[in-house]
């Protein structure tokens, strides 16, 4: 999955696939998350936000999506 670089203390990169809608988001400790079920908005919101990280604590971190560690 392709990823872009934000600009973020917390997140350093993120990528969505649409067909499948999936969420991967890089921190900047380098761990890599994969969240699955997360509509192509909430994606475009995120990269809109002012605070990246903010945004992902009040919608992606989330019991309705579902997480996995890839790294």
């Amino acid at each position: 999955m392709h990823r872009i670089s934000v600009n973020s203390s917390v997140i350093r990169s993120v990528g969505y696939d649409r067909e499948i809608a999936i969420l991967e988001i890089e921190f900047t400790n380098g761990a890599m998350y994969e969240y699955g079920g997360v509509p192509e908005e909430i994606y475009a919101e995120l990269l809109a936000a002012e605070s990246k990280g903010a945004y992902f604590d009040a919608c992606i971190r989330d019991p309705r999506y579902s997480c996995r560690r890839l790294s």
